[in-house]
């Protein structure tokens, strides 16, 4: 079986189906860490990865690349996806008043926040995408998510794994230095990354968690979210598959609601063809949203772009995705 291009010229933008089935069959991973597995690349990363990962950190500096969890957020409500809502449960204004009920006057305050776990940084985890009815490592979807949730692969699985090597490619600073900002519909392509990776001088290979930083979201703090939640965006080309299956990278993030460049690169209806790839048969966690701003500037300015990265999920049982406040640690 020949391998997919890696050049977006190539695709035939009539058939997104057979270009999603081209890779997921030359890059699918069933069976690869055995019949009853809930990783995924996750694997990739092991004890010797994190020591040298740990090995990284100089300054002790830590950085969040966390967005905000609020009302204010991008969310448009999209398949009921919306913005946290945050109640407070008990107030200042309680205790002032000395109506909760505790002793020798001890006051408090509690809340409550209801949201999706999908509407700001976030992890996607592999029973979030099926393709063609069937979930990561072969089985079928209705075995795997149901009304009670991911019973196979739910996100709690990866709650101390995911902390390793982390890489920022800083797509945007290196193909618009003037702006640092790549154009809505920008198809990140595998050329794209292995020059933003040699300007940076780093290496990827196996177990690291890459972080690729468009410019998308500095833009929406300048100018407002307008369609950052599903619009237009730059990101990653279809035609990334095969790197990210041969780098053996254990995760991937990037600074954009939806991960890979949209409009997808069809000229008839697609949606979302790279996930449809990777997270189902190649078994890769998709990191969406992220705040890569603030560490960006601290790289360029240090000029080192491999970090310790700690990433962990909330241990939601069941949850196919998990907010998440990842910290990169210098």
């Amino acid at each position: 079986m020949s391998v997919p291009s890696a050049n977006p010229a190539d695709l035939d933008r009539q058939d997104p189906a057979s270009e999603v089935s081209a890779r997921a069959e030359a890059f699918r991973n069933w069976g690869r860490w055995g019949d009853d597995d809930v990783l995924g690349t996750l694997n990739f990363i092991d004890e010797s990865k994190r020591l040298e990962a740990a090995a990284l950190v100089r300054s002790g500096r830590v950085i969040s690349l966390a967005q905000a969890f609020d009302t204010n957020g991008p969310q448009k409500g999209w398949r009921r996806r919306t913005n946290p809502v945050h109640t407070m449960t008990d107030t200042g204004t309680d205790a002032e008043r000395g109506n909760q009920g505790f002793p020798h006057g001890i006051g408090g305050a509690d809340d409550v926040i209801a949201m999706p776990l999908q509407c700001s940084t976030q992890w996607d985890g592999l029973g979030h995408i099926f393709d063609r009815g069937m979930a990561w490592n072969g089985r079928r979807a209705g075995d795997v998510v149901t009304s009670d949730g991911d019973l196979v692969t739910g996100i709690e699985h990866a709650a101390s794994v995911i902390v390793s090597r982390g890489v920022l490619l800083d797509v945007g600073r290196h193909l618009r230095p003037e702006t640092c900002e790549l154009d809505d519909g920008h198809p990140i392509t595998v050329a794209d990354l292995e020059a933003t990776a040699a300007a940076h001088g780093v290496t990827i290979g196996r177990g690291d968690i890459v972080l690729v930083r468009t410019g998308q979201y500095a833009r929406t703090r300048r100018d407002g979210w307008n369609d950052y939640a599903g619009g237009p965006a730059p990101g990653l080309s279809l035609t990334t598959a095969g790197w990210l299956h041969s780098t053996e990278i254990a995760a991937i993030a990037t600074d954009t609601w939806g991960f890979e460049v949209r409009p997808n690169e069809f000229d008839v209806p697609a949606f979302q063809p790279l996930h449809q790839v990777v997270i189902p048969n190649i078994g890769l966690t998709i990191g969406e949203m992220w705040n890569l701003d603030e560490l960006a500037e601290a790289c360029a300015q240090r000029d080192s772009w491999d970090f310790l990265l700690s990433a962990a999920p909330l241990p939601i049982t069941g949850a196919v995705g998990s907010p998440i406040n990842p910290v990169a640690i210098l």
